[in-house]
């Protein structure tokens, strides 16, 4: 059966149960089903509520191909360098999830001293200190307050740290500046 069919059977089914479900939702809804085939069950519970409980700030869109990818989009936090930004994510669950943390980095250029230029993050929940209680939304809301809080003194962009360190005002600017240069609003 080919995808655009299934599609179409999905939508199909989602009028014939009634309203519970409306527009957008239903179609995501019925995607995340159908891609759920063989996905642990905690994944699919995960994304179900990512979608139906969204973090503040922060979109997380499971793959139309592959329902262990997320595009995500967080907004730069108030009152931090990164204020008006929005910067694109990947996130990838492996097979081993959630016995080990998801893969995620930054698409976005971004001057922080916890990410560097491959958009790699130091975070420690995404390294030494994953726990399998630990969830999507959870490693999400770590990032936004990663930019809430940029951390020199464990920097992963050892030059952006320096700057930090040395001349926080400049490097605050910097971080400004990329962040309109980068990571402008959709326009409306």
């Amino acid at each position: 059966m080919d995808k655009s069919n299934l599609t179409d059977r999905l939508k199909l089914n989602v009028c014939a149960y009634g309203g519970w479900i409306s527009g957008f939702f239903s179609f995501i809804y019925c995607l995340i089903v159908a891609m759920s085939v063989g996905l642990p069950r905690r994944i699919i519970k995960e994304t179900q509520r990512l979608l139906a409980e969204p973090v503040p700030g922060i979109s997380a869109m499971p793959d139309e191909q592959n329902a262990r990818y997320f595009h995500v989009v967080v907004a730069g936090p108030q009152e931090s360098p990164y204020e008006g930004g929005m910067f694109n994510l990947e996130l990838f669950l492996p097979e081993e999830y959630p016995m080990s943390a998801p893969k995620v980095r930054f698409m976005t250029k971004i001057y922080h001293p916890n990410i560097d230029k491959l958009g790699r993050i130091c975070l420690d929940i995404l390294k030494d200190k994953w726990s399998p209680a630990l969830q999507i939304r959870t490693v999400l809301l770590s990032i936004q307050a990663l930019l809430s809080a940029p951390n020199p003194d464990d920097p992963l962009a050892n030059d952006v740290a320096e700057q930090w360190k040395t001349n926080e005002r400049e490097a605050i600017a910097t971080a400004k500046e990329w962040t309109k240069k980068y990571a402008p609003p959709e326009p409306k």
